[in-house]
């Protein structure tokens, strides 16, 4: 019975230590944090365009190329996203001061009009990935709406 005994629990606790990958992909990680929270936390804390930039950028990548086990952008992401690229300043700060690399994100020049589409169709996808959001996201697509 001990023979038996030792290598199951020996299988067990090896198993259980398996790294396993992050269900959500954040941006990577600096620091201990991730790459989404440093600039986040950067851009609601101190925003400035730079700031505003950097945040579209991550958010971009993030929405576009998810990792993690399930593919797909992080919860809340999508709907984050969308409202800040709806904010009015937000092309502004774009089109002003975004890098070249950053620029090469999206095809186009008239960021305005694309950042309107693309916030309203990430409030939509965020409904999508996650249907418990919609009681949080419908009413603000009618606000946005008037």
């Amino acid at each position: 019975m001990r023979k038996i005994i030792v290598p199951v629990l020996a299988v067990l606790f090896l198993s259980s230590c398996s790294i396993t990958q992050p269900l959500y992909y954040w941006g990577g990680t600096q620091n201990g944090t991730t790459t989404y929270e440093n600039l986040a936390y950067q851009s609601y804390d101190k925003q400035t365009p730079k700031s505003i930039c950097n945040l579209v950028a991550v958010y971009e990548n993030m929405v576009t190329q998810p990792g993690g086990t399930r593919r797909v952008p992080p919860p809340g992401i999508c709907a984050e996203y969308g409202y800040l690229l709806l904010q009015p300043e937000t092309a502004t700060a774009f089109a002003e001061n975004a890098t070249n690399s950053q620029k090469k994100l999206f095809k186009t020049d008239d960021y305005g009009a694309y950042f309107q589409t693309r916030g309203k169709e990430l409030l939509e996808k965020e409904i999508e990935y996650y249907p418990e959001s919609i009681k949080f996201i419908q009413p603000l697509i009618k606000k946005l709406a008037k």
